[in-house]
Formats: structure tokens, C-alpha cells, sequence
């Protein structure tokens, strides 16, 4: 799910362009009376339906594709570092055994925090065991309220420069290829995300449902 969500969302919003590949456009028909009348209301009735096919179609793949993206945005989990958000004199790897909490290639982190004291670095190991906050990766801090998404199955290293690292503003998140599959869920206890597959199943079948009628009767 995750690897092919944004290949699918490519897909699909291409698809909003085939109505005019696929469409038939109907010329003008002749007419066993040869009144140019009958040929102009001829040829707006076939304007008409070849403009009613268009829209639906289009919103058929639109409504597949808004169901693409929350399924991905189901699969995608946010992860707030630390109970307290990212502080000084807390112990952020306790808060990680604590949770039990497993990161994946496609999550996201949140670091919440005051951004005219502390700030979010991306380190390599070395310089996150020995709280060097020179020549880092990346600086994450934006507005104190900063997203950053884990986008390899490898350790990432965090944190904070000005000295706070010592006092515990440091993070080692270690990220997995992808997450498992759930387990079937019982009739009484179905998770929300069963239930948005599901749904998405029965909104494909309306669309194709849909798309046949428009095309083909």
C-alpha cells in the first residue's frame, strides 16, 4: 500500500484525461428530411451526451482517487515524539520502550516545541552518541511544530543543538520496510481501516458500474 501510493494517485489522475481518448464524438446525422433544423437539434443531443459521459467519467476517477489517497493516508501513521513534545531533561529512549511503537518507510514525526530555544537536527551516529550538532544532515526546524517523513527502512538520528543534547534532547528512531499485515478482524470489533477498504471496494464497483452505463447504453 504504502509503495504504491503514489503511483496510484499518478494513475488515476491521469485518467481524468480519457473521456477524451475514449469517448466516442458524434458528428452530425443525416436526416431523411434534409432540414437543417433536424440536423442542428441532432447534433446538440449528441454534444450533450458526449459532455454528460465526460463529467461522469471524470467524476467517477475523481472519486476513486480522493478513496486512494485516504486509504494511503490510513496506512501512513503520525508519530508525536515524546509525551511532552521535545524538550530538555527527558529520556526519549525510555519514552520508546515505553510505547512499543513501531516506525515504518512512509510515517511521519512530529516535533513539537519552542523554536526560540531548541531546534531539530538530523545527525549520522557517530555525532548523535557524542552530541556533535556540526555537519548535520538536515535541520528540521521550521515553526516548532515540524513534520518530517521517514522515507528509508534505517536508523535516523535527531537532536537538539546549543548543549540540549546533553541534557537528553536526542532521539534515535530506527524505521522498517513496511508494516505488517493486519490480522482479520472479528464482526465485532472491525478496525476503521477495514471498514475504509471496504468501502473503497464498493465505490469501484459503483464507478465501473457507472462508467458501463455512460459508455455502453
Amino acid at each position: 500500500m504504502r509503495r504504491c501510493c503514489q503511483s496510484a494517485h499518478r494513475y488515476l489522475i491521469s485518467q481524468l484525461t480519457l473521456p477524451k481518448m475514449i469517448l466516442p464524438i458524434f458528428g452530425s446525422k443525416a436526416s431523411d428530411h434534409g432540414s437543417g433544423r433536424v440536423l442542428r437539434v441532432t447534433a446538440m443531443e449528441d454534444s450533450g451526451r458526449t459532455t454528460v459521459r465526460k463529467t461522469v467519467w471524470s467524476m467517477a476517477i475523481t472519486a476513486v482517487t480522493v478513496m486512494v489517497i485516504l486509504e494511503c493516508a490510513a496506512a501512513e501513521q503520525l508519530h508525536k515524539v515524546g509525551s511532552r513534545g521535545w524538550i530538555p531533561d527527558y529520556n526519549y529512549t525510555d519514552w520508546l520502550n515505553q510505547r512499543h511503537e513501531h516506525f515504518y518507510v512512509g510515517d511521519w514525526l512530529l516535533f513539537v516545541f519552542d523554536k526560540h530555544s531548541y531546534n531539530v537536527l538530523e545527525v549520522n551516529e557517530t555525532n548523535y552518541e557524542s552530541c556533535n550538532d556540526q555537519g548535520f544532515i538536515k535541520n528540521i526546524t521550521r515553526g516548532g511544530r515540524d513534520v518530517v517523513q521517514l522515507t528509508e527502512a534505517r536508523p535516523y538520528y535527531f537532536l537538539s543543538s546549543g548543549g540540549y543534547c546533553w541534557g537528553g534532547m536526542k532521539v534515535a528512531i530506527n524505521v522498517e520496510d513496511l508494516a505488517p499485515a493486519p490480522a482479520p478482524a472479528s464482526t465485532k470489533n472491525v478496525s476503521p481501516s477495514n471498514i475504509l477498504s471496504r468501502q473503497m471496494i464498493v465505490l469501484i464497483a459503483f464507478c465501473v458500474a457507472m462508467a458501463w452505463f455512460v459508455l455502453f447504453l
